[in-house]
């Protein structure tokens, strides 16, 4: 786990080559990110590099940059904007002698915070669990069974090896428990259909307000908190709409750049919720500075999950940061769409 007491120096990447989000977009995501774990960030380096360094992920010159400013402000912990690989990780503690954690590892970490729920426990403790044996393959082989006698001739049985399936022991106990998760919220589902209420969806980047938005609508009572992923667990509420109709609205996890496939994957019997709605309701922060490359994540997912093709609506919340002034060519382009303040409650 991550906390305050770790004063981190934050290192972001931006490959030639390869579209992204622009480097200084990056660092304060990643930045919004540490806060979030409650790291306290005391330096920032970054580097424009045609491919990663096979051995450190960054150059020697910016190695030997990094070991300075570690030194400098006296930082316990290094946080890389990207996905490195186990040998990357080992060879930049070994070098910079504090503790490195990757992009991967931050988000895992805050999601551990933030469960509340035995289902968010179980998806968490899934998504660490597949991400820890990807990275037992680098931890090096140390010999734990071996002695005299019958039975104990030969190298035995490696560390490794026995690390290796404990964790995938714990991997089937998991799976098989969110599998139990995943029936009984087919089964709520199937309730909720034989109602014939139409299921809407809120979907969207994390902090762009899905929360505010169904307190707003519903008076849920959902927790709001200006940080990345302060909701994790699902809330189905019911609303009714002018006509008298009703429907009910869902209220997601919510997405991110670069989301871990393992928290995708451990966290699928809760976006159920998502694929298996009638209407999708995706809430963009119309304030943040580059609300178009969140759209882009927040489709990423949803063709992952295999509901890019339902119908959205797009809504554009937290008008009132903007002097509630709206292009209308940004309605067009992608109608149907709606600006909002679910904070003031303004065109809902």
């Amino acid at each position: 786990m991550v906390y305050r007491l770790e004063k981190s120096i934050l290192v972001s990447v931006e490959l030639q080559n390869q579209p992204g989000v622009p480097l200084r977009e990056s660092l304060a995501e990643l930045a919004r990110l540490a806060d979030t774990a409650k790291a306290l960030v005391v330096g920032i380096l970054s580097q424009k590099r045609p491919r990663p360094d096979l051995r450190h992920f960054i150059g020697k010159g910016k190695l030997a940059e990094l070991q300075a400013l570690v030194a400098a402000r006296d930082a316990n912990l290094v946080i890389f904007d990207a996905e490195l690989s186990a040998s990357q990780e080992r060879n930049l503690e070994n070098d910079l002698g504090v503790k490195v954690v990757d992009r991967t590892e931050l988000i895992l970490d805050i999601f551990a915070q933030h469960a509340r729920s035995r289902e968010g426990n179980l998806q968490v403790e899934l998504a660490q669990s597949v991400f820890l044996l990807t990275r037992l393959s680098g931890q090096g082989i140390h010999m734990s069974r071996l002695g005299g006698g019958i039975g104990t001739r030969g190298p035995g049985e490696t560390k490794l090896e026995s690390d290796r399936r404990r964790i995938r022991k714990r991997i089937s106990e998991l799976n098989k428990e969110i599998e139990k998760v995943r029936k009984d919220r087919a089964l709520r589902r199937d309730k909720r259909k034989k109602s014939q209420l139409p299921i809407a969806a809120l979907v969207g980047y994390t902090n762009s307000g899905k929360s505010t938005l169904l307190n707003a609508l519903t008076s849920a009572g959902v927790l709001v908190e200006d940080k990345l992923f302060a909701t994790l667990d699902t809330t189905v509420r019911r609303l009714q709409l002018p006509g008298e109709q009703m429907v009910l609205i869902t209220d997601t996890v919510g997405f991110i750049q670069k989301l871990p496939h393992q928290l995708v994957a451990a966290f699928r019997a809760t976006l159920e919720e998502v694929t298996e709605a009638d209407l999708l309701l995706h809430v963009v922060d119309l304030s943040h500075p580059n609300f178009e490359h969140q759209i882009s994540a927040v489709y990423a997912v949803l063709e992952e999950l295999g509901a890019v093709t339902k119908p959205i609506i797009t809504i554009f919340n937290k008008i009132d940061c903007l002097d509630n002034k709206v292009p209308k060519e940004l309605l067009l382009k992608y109608q149907p769409a709606v600006a909002i303040s679910a904070l003031e409650g303004k065109g809902l």
